[in-house]
């Protein structure tokens, strides 16, 4: 597909996980271990290269405890091929109109509220805090700027794959680290 029939193609409809994922973490065991990071994954995509991606992070990998839902909107920039498949193309996601993060369970509230941060409010179950231009970094927002996640988007038949997450936790959050394998596809649901 031509980047414009991608565009058009990923349209309509809502592009959802076929059941929770399994990603590495940011974060670590105090053994040096990576954390596993259960997620479900949803996006939409909209007219003019808007996006709106709402990610809901697991206690478990059945995705019976949720911990937090991430509400992000902001637009694509499309950057050319990507080497991974024939067809894929580089896109940056731009978290420019929100980053609306919502905690699920109490004890998630209980642990962020103890780590020290700048220009975040205190965290209550529920309650949703735009994290647009901001630092937080148990999330690997590092900067009090406009996060950018340089990912990729490859179609096969009906389904949409974006970049699968570094092994060692590295986020998407500079065009180095911008994957290099596929993730786990997801399937439209209209």
């Amino acid at each position: 597909m031509t980047v414009a029939e991608i565009r058009q193609f990923i349209q309509g409809g809502e592009w959802i996980s076929i059941a929770p994922e399994l990603r590495p973490s940011i974060t670590k065991s105090t053994a040096g271990d990576i954390n596993p990071f259960y997620c479900t994954r949803a996006f939409r995509y909209l007219p003019q290269d808007g996006f709106e991606c709402t990610l809901v992070n697991y206690l478990d990998a059945n995705g019976k405890t949720p911990l937090v839902k991430f509400v992000i909107n902001g637009h694509l920039e499309w950057k050319g091929e990507h080497p991974v498949a024939p067809g894929a193309q580089q896109v940056d996601y731009i978290a420019d109109k929100t980053y609306d993060v919502t905690p699920l369970h109490a004890g998630w509230v209980d642990a962020v509220n103890r780590i020290s941060t700048n220009g975040v409010s205190k965290w209550e179950l529920n309650v949703p805090q735009d994290l647009k231009g901001k630092a937080f970094l148990p999330f690997g927002l590092t900067d009090a700027r406009i996060y950018v996640d340089y990912d990729l988007i490859y179609i096969y038949q009906d389904l949409l794959f974006n970049g699968s997450k570094n092994v060692d936790g590295r986020p998407f959050n500079k065009p180095t680290n911008r994957p290099t394998n596929l993730q786990v596809p997801l399937v439209r649901r209209t």
